[in-house]
């Protein structure tokens, strides 16, 4: 068994989008999978998060998610806002360590590393689990910046970073995109192991499935995580 974490360079870069596609690509290796949310935000009861989203493109249901906020900020702000508790490392961290036990367990943070999921952010998580992180990237202007400034923290944090994978690669990639592709593990240090092609969030389910494996690098997707 074992855990992997997954964040973003920022919001909006395609980390719920990547965890599906990861799930749906290690689950074609034969191996079991379960995805865990710690906390959801602009997101009510009863409502789709982002545990529904993975499940609608992959199947795979059952998910983890330990609180959700209405508002959709950072979950500390937004448990503050709503008068509501916020996580604790220790909690979650407990948490996590009882609901993994699939081959592999993804667990997708909110936002950038550093954001504050509680009292903590995932990479004080990251440090509490012994677990590697996977950073989901932009394409354009800007992510090399970002994603060096991630995968820095994760280095001095002593955390392992599985890879950078694309979030939305676009189907007619401009200069900055097609040249970033190629400097991204020159700045980093780190392999860009996959690139998810942007609008893929609307395929169908069968689609998806069978399309996710090739959007990651054979040989990492083997020994992933």
């Amino acid at each position: 068994m074992s855990v992997l974490l997954v964040t973003g360079t920022s919001t909006e870069v395609g980390k719920t989008v990547v965890t599906a596609a990861l799930a749906a690509a290690v689950a074609a290796t034969g191996r079991s999978v379960a995805v865990c949310k710690p906390a959801q935000t602009g997101v009510g009861p009863g409502e789709a998060g982002d545990l529904a989203e993975v499940e609608r493109l992959t199947g795979i249901g059952g998910g983890l998610e330990l609180v959700r906020y209405p508002d959709p900020l950072a979950p500390d702000t937004a448990a503050r806002r709503a008068g509501m508790a916020e996580l604790t490392l220790a909690e979650t961290a407990s948490a996590i360590t009882d609901f993994a036990r699939a081959d592999v367990t993804l667990v997708e943070g909110a936002g950038g590393l550093l954001v504050r999921l509680g009292d903590f952010t995932l990479l004080e998580l990251a440090q509490r689990l012994g677990a590697p992180v996977l950073v989901v990237a932009a394409a354009g202007l800007g992510t090399l910046n970002h994603s060096e400034l991630t995968t820095r923290a994760l280095a001095a944090a002593g955390v392992r970073c599985a890879g950078l994978v694309i979030g939305s690669w676009p189907a007619r990639p401009d200069l900055a995109a097609a040249c970033n592709r190629d400097d991204l593990p020159r700045h980093t240090g780190i392999e860009v192991v996959g690139a998810v092609p942007e609008g893929v969030g609307a395929y169908s389910r069968e689609r998806f499935i069978q399309a996710a494996p090739g959007w990651f690098a054979p040989g990492w997707l083997a020994s992933a995580p």
